[in-house]
């Protein structure tokens, strides 16, 4: 996609701050990080999301994204990893390119990653029969 922000890095037409790279990732800094370290791991292939992604390369994501979880923790003294992923704006995709969000934890890190809903249902036995099949 000619106006994929992360086609374009991939392409060098714009400028990142490049951890990993192989012949199917690309890993960078967020230029808005969350907190230090917090870094970008996406597929060089353009896919838009986790709905049209091949096995092959989300397999080959998730294992670039251990990758540098284990090196931010090394290298930047990490006690804790989120990893977050997005699929469509209503879940807070902002780029239409499948990625992970690395984003380290430390000790004395303000960073508030909190579940609150406004959900009221006790539909546990019918959500398992729709996901399932099972009756």
């Amino acid at each position: 996609m000619d106006d994929c922000l992360f086609c374009k890095i991939i392409r060098s037409e714009l400028p990142s701050h490049k951890i990993y790279e192989d012949e199917k990732v690309l890993v960078i800094l967020d230029i808005n990080p969350w907190t230090r370290g917090h870094c970008l791991v996406f597929p060089k292939k353009h896919i838009r999301n986790i709905f049209e992604a091949d096995t092959n390369t989300l397999s080959h994501l998730i294992l670039a994204a251990q990758k540098i979880s284990l090196l931010v923790k090394e290298k930047l003294g990490a006690e804790g990893i989120n990893i977050l992923q997005n699929n469509n704006r209503l879940a807070g995709q902002i780029v239409d390119h499948i990625h992970f969000h690395i984003i380290p934890r430390y000790k004395d890190n303000s960073l508030q990653i909190s579940h609150s809903t406004d959900y009221q249902g006790n539909d546990l036995k019918e959500v398992v029969k729709l996901l399932t099949g099972n009756r």
